[in-house]
């Protein structure tokens, strides 16, 4: 019977191997962090996961087959998690797996830089200090978010985006950082998250 249910598990995680790999799968299980450790590694996971375009990822909590009462603490955190990052524009969806595993669908890029702006004021407020984070940007890529922000501002009908450009390039490159892992790459993958919100705006 145990080497059944031994099978049948190895089984299951090679069907998941091949339907999401390895860079798609987070296993919470593995490593028994904490809670809070459990939410913060998801974010940033989902996160770069979204930056690097991934549709639907798969993350793993465990039953909590061990845990009091036999619910998963880690499980339920994860859960109380996602409608947080879905009002953030950084997941669209998720549905249970198995009982220790959700597949989480990823939002678009276009709705992470949007997220913030739907529960507020669509007016961009005015720069008073130059943003002292965009000044070790490349001038390549500087010009990708310049590009990124007027055509923001166009799309929500401004009619003089200037003065709001360098408060809009401060915004999109706080919401599109957050998914990159600090490196030699990561300028270049912020330029391709750049352009695939150019992209996405064009659609």
């Amino acid at each position: 019977m145990r080497s059944s249910r031994i099978s049948r598990s190895s089984v299951l995680r090679a069907f998941d191997e091949a339907e999401f790999g390895s860079k798609n799968t987070l296993n919470l299980r593995e490593s028994l962090p904490s809670v809070a450790d459990a939410r913060f590694r998801t974010e940033a996971w989902l996160r770069e996961r979204q930056i690097s375009r991934a549709a639907e990822v798969l993350v793993i909590t465990g039953r909590g087959n061990q845990s009091p009462n036999g619910v998963s603490a880690i499980r339920e955190g994860i859960l109380s998690l996602l409608p947080s990052l879905r009002r953030r524009g950084v997941v669209s969806e998720w549905r249970e797996h198995s009982p220790g595993s959700f597949v989480v669908k990823l939002g678009s890029i276009s709705a992470l830089l949007e997220a913030p702006r739907r529960r507020r004021d669509r007016t961009p407020i005015a720069p008073t200090v130059n943003p002292e984070s965009l000044k070790n940007l490349e001038r390549s890529t500087l010009d990708l978010l310049r590009r990124l922000a007027i055509r923001t501002l166009e799309s929500l009908g401004m009619r003089e985006p200037d003065k709001f450009v360098e408060a809009e390039m401060l915004s999109k490159f706080d919401s599109l950082a957050g998914g990159i892992a600090p490196g030699e790459q990561g300028e270049a993958r912020l330029r391709e998250a750049i352009k695939a919100a150019l992209d996405q705006l064009d659609e």
